[in-house]
């Protein structure tokens, strides 16, 4: 649980702040860039639901991929030990990753092919989706840049972000198969 009685603090003012360990580090640290960027995607989550509500299922998805965002950025705000006992650190599990791709599957299934690139757009859900789609691909950047500098991230988190970009992309497809037609690329059609 936690408790926060304050909300400014002031200890940020000078451009730095803590991991969930404790360590201080700059904002700009690329651990505080991954896990910014994940809070960003839950906040383009949060804005898609406004137009999710009609469908409680398919918004019951989104919150409880709200909630997990939360999870993943406590995961990347603690880096791992190498000796970690399983449990103490809350961390994303493969069974999360499986859940996703078996959500992806589900709305998937209810869609035509693909026969062509599609431009993000078409109703209001569709379009925050697709907002928080590539909100989500700059987060996973982020995460892969940490480990190509040798940092550790945990498998599983690395997983979940790449099968949440693909879920937001079906999902905004599902979206707009519900309310609007799809909007295809057509290439050099302004030339």
């Amino acid at each position: 649980m936690v408790t926060l009685n304050r909300i400014y603090t002031r200890t940020g003012d000078a451009g730095s702040t803590r991991l969930a360990t404790g360590q201080p580090v700059s904002k700009s640290d690329p651990r505080v860039e991954a896990y910014g960027a994940v809070d960003e995607t839950n906040a383009c989550l949060g804005l898609a639901r406004l137009h999710t509500a009609a469908d409680a299922a398919f918004d019951a998805m989104l919150g409880r991929i709200q909630n997990e965002l939360f999870d993943l950025g406590a995961d990347l705000a603690t880096p791992p030990a190498a000796d970690e006992a399983e449990g103490a650190a809350l961390r994303i599990l493969g069974s999360q990753v499986a859940r996703l791709e078996a959500e992806i599957d589900q709305l998937n299934d209810q869609l035509p092919g693909l026969t062509s690139f599609i431009l993000p757009g078409g109703t209001a859900a569709a379009a925050a989706l697709h907002l928080a789609r590539t909100v989500c691909r700059r987060a996973e950047r982020e995460a892969v840049r940490l480990v190509e500098a040798g940092e550790p991230v945990s498998g599983p988190a690395m997983r979940y972000l790449n099968r949440l970009s693909d879920f937001l992309f079906v999902a905004a497809r599902w979206a707009n198969d519900r309310g609007a037609a799809e909007v295809f690329w057509q290439a050099g059609a302004t030339r």
